[in-house]
């Protein structure tokens, strides 16, 4: 085998919520991820002098060796021992910075191409391992489908996966830091007066009433909207114009909107291409994304 090309696919939050700080410099949280069909194209060759070499489309990315290609390739040989290195060519496709988890999910996918690649016959198991010690969302990249994420994100069930939907994506001329939000949000935190309120996530799911989608949250979005007060309106624009749930993904600065409806959907791309970036793509199931890492379609 001398090449392995895939699919890196984005995620959204169809809900997210802060439980409290960790002593690991991260956050406790309950969410519900979700795959969506918006996707970098990678593309690994085999290099036989153990040298990692990465190029890309976008020039708002570091391709050296911070980025989280880079790493999970050296973590990959670290751990394997394996002499054999890589040349990565990213067709990227999801804006880095905006809550689409694009980074987390180029590392998991670099662990799942190598380990073929470079025949290492790692388990899925430890792969999942190294994808944790790499970054809170990247586990997740192995499972795909709809998730929920406790502790840092990291502690994964795999759930049912609905009904499919029509999620457009309304991308601002701005990224934001995961860490400048988080603690923004450790500053305001004290002000919340619903801390002990129930899980609206847990609600959600227990019930089983798709009904009670509108009802999820971002907690997050308080200290984003204060600082970018245009993400606001934006997610008003995408309930007006009839999205049964908009919420910020992650920390933020996508915004989506999820339809039953496509035109509905169109219409409203219509409506906020004047200011935004837009993208319309579906959610992708559990068994469709396992079937595009194996197939790289």
């Amino acid at each position: 085998m001398e090449k392995v090309v895939l699919p890196s696919l984005a995620k959204i939050n169809l809900g997210l919520e802060v439980l409290g700080s960790r002593e690991d410099g991260y956050h406790e949280i309950i969410t519900l991820f979700q795959t969506v069909g918006i996707a970098d194209r990678v593309k690994f060759s085999l290099r036989s002098d153990g040298k990692i070499i990465i190029t890309g489309n976008r020039s708002d990315v570091p391709w050296d060796e911070s980025n989280l290609i880079s790493r999970a390739a050296r973590l990959l040989q670290q751990e394997s021992g394996c002499p054999c290195g890589t040349e990565v060519k990213v067709a990227k496709n999801i804006p880095p910075g905006r809550g689409l988890g694009g980074g987390s999910s180029n590392a998991a996918v670099t662990l799942i191409a190598l380990n073929r690649l470079w025949q290492v016959n790692f388990s899925l198991e430890q792969l999942v391992m190294l994808g944790a010690s790499l970054g809170a969302d990247v586990p997740y990249f192995f499972y795909g489908g709809l998730c929920l994420g406790r502790g840092k994100g990291d502690r994964l069930e795999q759930l049912s996966d609905p009904g499919a939907r029509w999620v457009l994506l309304a991308i601002p001329d701005f990224a934001v830091s995961t860490a400048a939000i988080y603690g923004e949000f450790d500053k305001e935190v004290e002000f919340l007066t619903s801390r002990d309120k129930a899980s609206k996530i847990i609600q959600f799911l227990e019930t089983e009433d798709q009904a009670l989608i509108r009802h999820l949250e971002n907690e997050l979005e308080f200290v984003a909207f204060k600082i970018h007060p245009q993400l606001a309106e934006i997610k008003k624009a995408l309930l007006e114009s009839g999205a049964e749930l908009s919420l910020m993904s992650g920390s933020g600065s996508a915004v989506y909107g999820l339809f039953v409806d496509k035109a509905k959907a169109r219409r409203a791309a219509r409506k906020l291409a004047s200011g935004y970036q837009v993208c319309l793509a579906e959610t992708v199931n559990r068994e469709l994304y396992r079937q595009m890492l194996i197939t790289g379609a």
